[in-house]
């Protein structure tokens, strides 16, 4: 008789909160004329407008204006981390970038899905974790609740489906590891050559 549309179908009902949506609809006005028409070099224009919709933001990220952040508040990024053009932070929990971390053209940090078993299909979210050092490549894919370790390379259009170990290459669908990362160690070379 007077049910609503989500006691009468559940898969109607709204994932978020009336607050939630109102605040990304703010962030969405503010994302459209203060952060995406924002000329390229203006990094700490961009980081500034992030922090004052919650957004925690190290010194000299570069968070490029094509970036696709949902809800800055559930970002922190450490000191010098990037975000390219094109990256979608889809982040209805929390994403953390370590310092020096790389996020690529294109790739996606996808950080909810839904129970597709449940007839009510509901979002269901989990934070990600980018360990320092990191890099995600161009169009790869992290999924919700995956911890990239320190270090660690996401292939070019690959999918961690698992969490990867730190200073591992991995690559494919879904990402398995292919070799251990080797950095070279230009301090300590430079170090022993001007000591």
């Amino acid at each position: 008789m007077g049910c609503s549309v989500a006691e009468r179908d559940p898969y109607l009902s709204a994932s978020f909160s009336w607050s939630n949506r109102l605040r990304r609809a703010l962030w969405q006005f503010a994302y459209l004329v203060l952060f995406r028409i924002s000329p390229r070099p203006l990094h700490g224009w961009r980081r500034f407008v992030l922090r004052a919709f919650g957004a925690r933001i190290g010194a000299n990220c570069h968070i490029y204006s094509g970036a696709r952040i949902w809800a800055p508040w559930n970002l922190h990024c450490e000191d010098v981390v990037a975000i390219a053009d094109g990256a979608i932070v889809y982040n209805p929990a929390l994403i953390f970038i370590g310092s020096h971390a790389t996020i690529s053209q294109e790739a996606y940090l996808c950080g909810a899905t839904h129970l597709y078993e449940d007839p009510a299909f509901p979002l269901v979210s989990a934070g990600i974790h980018i360990g320092a050092h990191a890099w995600i490549c161009a169009r790869a894919t992290v999924q919700p609740g995956i911890r990239v370790g320190e270090g660690a390379v996401l292939a070019l259009a690959s999918v961690a489906t698992r969490d990867l170990e730190p200073w591992g290459v991995y690559g494919g669908i879904p990402a398995r590891h292919l070799k251990e990362r080797k950095v070279e160690e230009r301090h300590h070379a430079n170090a022993v050559q001007h000591g």
